[in-house]
Formats: structure tokens, sequence, C-alpha cells
């Protein structure tokens, strides 16, 4: 057989092989993984085994593991504060899988109404949903039915383990028995469960966290604050349960807390997944503990009688609006500057209050934490406002910014660069075997038979490589195409002074600070020494004219930020 009559004859054979058998694109998958810490102590989880089984179920069935999203120690019951499943849903809504897999459904949410928004996240761009052990599916309507029915009842069981678990738990209440958790001044001791399945602790007197217990509500009898008394007791060397400095708000925690008089305060809050702490009992459980008590009633009334009276007096009424807290950095510490006020008394008998912007760290935990490192309010907001005009106004600085956004942006491709590079290798091995087919068919190494079938699978292959290959080109070219131009930058600054001198609220003003600015540092002089602009897609909706309307030529789809020294 000539060489051509063979070409043409497997010309053929492909081309009727592409119309007869479709080819379906191999399937991304996403697992998502979860245990919190609770469940990893006591009900045997393991994340990495969840990952193992879950893998392995993606190798047996022939589908692309995309990623693995992992929350470790984390509980179910918030959404926001799982970082792996927020990634998770982000990725989704840029389609970047299209099976999302799961230990269990629960793993999800466990709530019905989050695991129904999260699932329908999913639907929304056409990303099938699959829990490993309960056989769910989103793929058919039939298992979508099922899929509902199923979560319903898994919540129903849930709650009810829920009310049979908090019902015994009022009931040791009542009986004056330890339902919490950890506290400072008491080591929890193991105690027979007698027949019941959960495990259940006493209290024990810790005689060193005991004593600082102690010294805190003797210097608060003494006449001292809140933050004194942090001052005091970190400088002293004394620390918390899990061996950090005190607070402000955990000396009061200590002030308020009942245990310390041998009493059992249970059912505090309600609602406490949804509500947090904005639902307060009105009638919690206040019973006589079997627990030794660490302080003596009297000086627990005291203590107590101090607290009503101060809880009395009205807060102190202050102007100004202070928009670059947070934002505002101790060169210290780094921890979020804060307002901090100073009353000086004038030569005539007058009094004059100063604001400052101090350290967070220090003002919530006192000076063995962190020094002031205060900075006048009055100042630092008149400087950095001069800064962001200048910035509206200087058209070498503007230059200056735009070139160093646009080299930062065209950073940003190395990444993908680098992946698009990779899959282009396999491309070029890809049809590198192809070739390698023909040749052995050609010198009669292998079978006609043999030849379709290596084809078949390479062509699939080259297939998978170009459906990966498409987005990151458009990825590339997007980024070589989208810059920011010197007039937007002039438009975004001149418009934030426009819209910060309008802002009514104090809300108002710190979300447009908030917007542009993302750090202020000081230095060691407690000088503004840098202030820390973004600019991003937010940023440009919100200050150009156009907003979202803008040219492509200024899209940002990530944030980029720019470090302007002063």
């Amino acid at each position: 057989m000539s060489a051509m009559m063979m070409q043409q004859e497997l010309n053929q054979f492909l081309n009727n092989k592409k119309h007869s058998i479709p080819t379906t694109p191999i399937k991304r998958v996403a697992i998502y993984a979860r245990v919190s810490t609770t469940e990893q102590a006591e009900e045997g989880y393991s994340i990495d085994e969840q990952q193992r089984l879950l893998t392995e179920w993606c190798d047996k069935n022939g589908y692309i593991l995309h990623e693995v999203y992992a929350d470790r120690g984390i509980s179910g019951k918030s959404i926001k504060k799982r970082p792996a499943l927020v990634k998770l849903l982000e990725d989704a809504e840029n389609k970047k899988f299209d099976v999302v897999l799961v230990w269990k459904a629960n793993r999800l949410a466990r709530n019905i109404l989050d695991l129904l928004k999260i699932v329908e996240v999913f639907d929304q761009n056409y990303i099938s949903f699959r829990s490993y052990t309960e056989n769910h599916e989103t793929e058919t309507s039939q298992g979508k039915l099922q899929f509902h029915m199923l979560a319903a009842i898994d919540e129903f069981e849930r709650n009810t383990i829920s009310e049979n678990l908090k019902m015994g738990m009022l009931a040791r209440a009542r009986e004056g028995k330890w339902n919490g958790g950890i506290v400072l001044g008491y080591d929890l001791e193991d105690v027979s469960n007698q027949g019941d399945k959960r495990k259940h602790t006493r209290l024990v007197i810790n005689e060193k966290e005991a004593k600082t217990v102690r010294r805190i509500f003797e210097l608060y009898i003494a006449g001292n604050g809140y933050k004194a008394i942090a001052n005091r007791v970190n400088k002293e060397g004394h620390l918390g349960k899990r061996g950090k400095p005190f607070s402000i708000s955990t000396i009061k925690t200590i002030l308020e807390n009942p245990v310390y008089v041998g009493m059992i305060r249970y059912d505090v809050r309600r609602n406490w997944t949804d509500k947090r702490r904005g639902d307060i009992n009105p009638t919690p459980i206040l019973q006589q503990g079997v627990h030794e008590p660490i302080l003596s009633q009297q000086d627990w009334e005291k203590a107590q009688l101090i607290l009503k009276q101060r809880s009395n007096k009205p807060n102190r009424v202050h102007g100004g609006t202070f928009p670059f807290t947070g934002v505002m950095k101790c060169p210290k510490c780094g921890s979020g500057m804060v307002v901090m006020r100073t009353v000086n008394k004038l030569k005539d008998g007058t009094r004059k209050t100063l604001e400052y912007y101090a350290c967070g760290a220090w003002k919530n935990q006192g000076t063995s934490v962190c020094p002031s490192n205060a900075i006048r309010a009055d100042k630092a907001e008149t400087y950095i406002f001069e800064r962001l005009q200048a910035l509206a106004t200087n058209k070498q600085l503007i230059k200056e910014v735009a070139e160093r956004v646009n080299g930062k942006r065209s950073n940003h491709d190395e990444p993908l660069q680098h992946e698009h590079q990779a899959l282009q290798k396999e491309m070029e091995q890809a049809k590198r075997k192809k070739d390698k087919a023909m040749e052995l068919y050609e010198e009669d190494v292998i079978t006609k038979v043999d030849l379709q079938q290596r084809l078949i699978k390479v062509n699939e292959q080259i297939e998978q490589l170009e459906l990966r290959l498409q987005p990151i080109k458009l990825q590339l070219h997007s980024l070589k195409v989208h810059t920011i131009n010197e007039a937007t930058i002039q438009e975004v600054m001149a418009n934030f002074q426009k819209a910060f001198k309008k802002a009514m609220t104090q809300e108002q003003q710190k979300h447009l600070i908030t917007l542009i600015i993302k750090d202020i540092t000081l230095n060691e002089k407690r000088e503004v020494d840098s202030i820390q602009i973004q600019f991003n897609n937010s940023v440009l909706d919100y200050l150009t004219e156009h907003g979202a309307d803008r040219s492509l030529a200024d899209d940002l789809s990530a944030p980029f930020y720019v470090l302007i020294s002063v």
C-alpha cells in the first residue's frame, strides 16, 4: 500500500470516528474538604483521608483533579470564615471546574439554607455537585430532588440531636455542673460519664491562675480601670489561659464572670450562630455550682457594685470623624491605629482636649505590649489630604504612578506565562506522539488497529490541552492590552477629593478612604512615612465618570498597589 493511499484511508477513518464518537471533554473536579478541631478529636474525621479517597475516586472515574480546597480545624457554621470555601465559590463563578466533590454534604454547610445557596451557585455556573458517602448528585432532575429531600432530613436529625444535647446541658447547669470550655483560674478534670456518651468535666482550681484572677479583682476594687489593670498585670508577667497578654475586653469579661464566686451561669445568649452577641437571654440560669470558688463573696459583691456604678455614668461625647483608623499602622507592631484623647489644662484654667492616632495594641493591652506611638490627629490628617491632593494635580507624579501600576501589571502575567509554556510543551509532545505513531505504522512496527487506537487517544489529549489553553491565551491577551492611563488616575484622585467633601456621614468618608488607601505607615519619629494607594475595578467604578462603562484599556481585574513615599 502506498503512503498516499494509507494516509487517505487513515484520514477517512479518523473523520468517520470524529462523527460517530463525539468527544466528551474530561471533567475537571474540585474537591472540598473540611473538618473542625472538635470533629477531628471526637469523631475521628481526617481531612487527609477525605482528600485521599476523593482523589482516588477522580482517578477511578477518569476525571481531572483541578484543585483541593481544604478548611482545616474550622467549623461549618459560617461561610465567610472559611477561606477555602470562599475561594471555591469565587472559582466556581469563574467556571474553573465542572464538578464539586465532597466527602459528605455537611462538609459544605450544616444549615440547609446555606447548603442550597452554595449548590445554587454551582447550578448557575453549570457545575454539578457530588457527595462521596451519600450518593448525592445534582446532574439529573431526580438527583436534585433526592438531594433536597435528604438534605432536609439530615438537618432535621441534626436539630433533634442539638435540642436533646441542649436539654441535657440545661439540666447539668441546674445541678450546678460546668458546661463551658476552658476558663482562667480553673483546669478541666474529666469525670465519669455514668452511661452518658458525652464526655463530662468539672472545674478544679489552678492555683497559679487563681492568683492572677484575685489580682485582677484586687486592682479593680482598689479603683483601677480596665486598661490600667491590663497594663499592670501584663507588666507583672501574668498571662491569659492561652499564654497571651490581657486586653481590656478580657479584663471586663473576668470581672463579670460569676464562676469565680462559685456560681454557674448558662444560657446567657440565644441563637448564638445567627445572632452572635445580639440576642441576650433576660433570664439565664444562675445556679450555685459544685466547684470551689476563687473569690470571697465580699470581694465579688464589691466588684459588682463598682461595675454597676460605672455603667450608670453617661458616655462622653466627642466630635471628629477620624477617617484613618485601621488604615494607619503602628510603626513598631503593625497594629491599626485607633483614637486616643488627652486633656491638657491651660494657664487660664481652661481644659483643651487633644486627639491622637495611637497604637491599637497599646490601647487594648498597655505598654507591656507596645508603646502608644501616638501622632496628632489634626496634623496627620492635614498632611495626608495634602499629599492626596498633590497626586491629583502633579502631572509628573501621576505619570510615575501610571508607569508603576502598568509595570506591576506586566509582572502579573508571569504565572500565566509559565502555565502557557507548560501546556504548549505538552501539546508539542502530544503532536510528536502522533507523528511517531504514523512512522511506526509506515515501518510496519504496529498494526492499523494499533495506529487507530493511539491516534484517538492522542487526539483527545490534544483537544483537552486546547480547551485548557484557550482561557489562558485570553487572559494573557487581556493583560497585554489593558493598561491604566494617566488621565484615569488624575480623574480618580480629583473625584476622590470631591466625593470626600460631599460625604454626609462618617461611614461614607470611611468607605472612600478604605476604597482608595490600603495602608498608611509611620516612621520611628511618629511621622507619616508612606501612603499606599490602590487601583482596582471598584475604585474605577466608583470614582470615574463612566464607571463600569469605561474602556477595556482601563480594566483592572485584580488590585495593584502603589507605594507613594512622602
